[in-house]
């Protein structure tokens, strides 16, 4: 690649496969002038409604928004919730075909109330069993047939059920046996399953608790120390650790450092990682350098924060400031 709008262009090619848990994010949004009489609570004023894709939808959010072709794997319930999903997917021009209808499960929603910039309450409706046998077969059913049309698998998960050992298992054999690369973005229950990825990403919190361990990321040594566990841990490619308004870090086995965040105005911290592992995966399918591949992802993954709620990125305004970034300039 010569230019960094070659690199974004190129995106446009890409077809990924992205397993995992979907959820409905629901917000309401108001202001607050006075506490109930019915109880010491503050009384909302409702100003705004809204609902948006999340969990592995919000990652094929921001791989539709990078250009790429974004094709989801996951199971919903038979619900009103999974009825709604399936309507925000055809509005945002996204297929259905490897969604599963359960009645074995409700759709996962969760409900944001806010006022101003301060959040009141979350509501979570959830279920996070393993699917039920006839589910697993399913799901494994539209991945198999699925992965043809895929330059690549991304594994978003985010304990709610939908992966388990057999379903990471199967992909991957079935993955590696066509080429394709793996991206993963884990959480505890299935930490150490995902062996023989592509690119194993994951955020210190999850890197401390997936491992048990626990280390002051801002301390080098331990830092290193921890990655270094990771790696004996997990068998991968490439390893990322985003490190929040500290950066990043990044190890291929041959070349590893930690790279600085950029200033931002942080409105939230939501979504970020799923900006993160959207473009550190199409970056893989392109063959670019790791260290490459996490300064953008690291651009990408700050500038999500600077909007309120889970948000994909911004195709444009990141492209913008990629052309302009002398990590990324000494690769073209």
């Amino acid at each position: 690649m010569k230019s960094i709008e070659e690199i974004f262009e190129a995106f446009k090619d890409k077809t990924v496969l992205v397993i995992g848990d979907v959820v409905i994010d629901y917000y309401m949004r108001g202001s607050v002038s006075k506490i109930s009489k019915e109880a010491p609570v503050p009384v909302l004023t409702l100003e705004k409604k809204e609902r948006r894709l999340g969990g592995a939808a919000n990652v094929a959010m921001n791989l539709r928004s990078l250009g790429a072709t974004p094709i989801l794997c996951s199971v919903v319930g038979d619900d009103a919730d999974g009825e709604a999903f399936e309507q925000l997917l055809e509005y945002e021009k996204m297929p259905n075909k490897g969604i599963i209808r359960s009645q074995n499960r409700v759709t996962t929603t969760k409900l944001r109330i806010t006022s101003g910039a301060q959040h009141l309450i979350r509501v979570d409706n959830e279920d996070v069993h393993p699917l039920v046998d006839l589910d697993q077969k399913s799901l494994l059913h539209h991945i198999k047939n699925l992965l043809d049309e895929c330059d690549l698998v991304i594994f978003e998960d985010y304990d709610k059920g939908t992966i388990n050992p057999k379903v990471i298992k199967e992909t991957i054999k079935l993955a590696k046996a066509k080429n394709i690369p793996i991206a993963v973005d884990p959480k505890r229950r299935n930490f150490t399953k995902y062996q023989g990825v592509s690119v194993f990403k994951v955020n210190v919190a999850d890197l401390k608790d997936g491992l048990e361990i626990d280390f002051d990321a801002l301390e080098e040594k331990q830092l290193a120390e921890a990655a270094s566990k990771l790696k004996n841990n997990v068998n991968a490619d490439n390893y990322l650790i985003t490190l929040s308004k500290n950066g990043i870090y990044f190890d291929s086995g041959k070349d590893s450092g930690k790279l600085k965040a950029h200033p931002r105005q942080i409105a939230e911290v939501l979504g970020c990682g799923d900006t993160v592992i959207s473009i550190a995966g199409l970056c893989l399918t392109l063959g670019l350098p790791l260290e490459f591949t996490a300064e953008l992802a690291n651009i990408g993954g700050g500038m999500v924060c600077e909007m309120p709620g889970v948000v994909p990125i911004d195709r444009e305004k990141l492209l913008e400031e990629a052309k302009e970034n002398p990590i990324l300039k000494k690769y073209l």
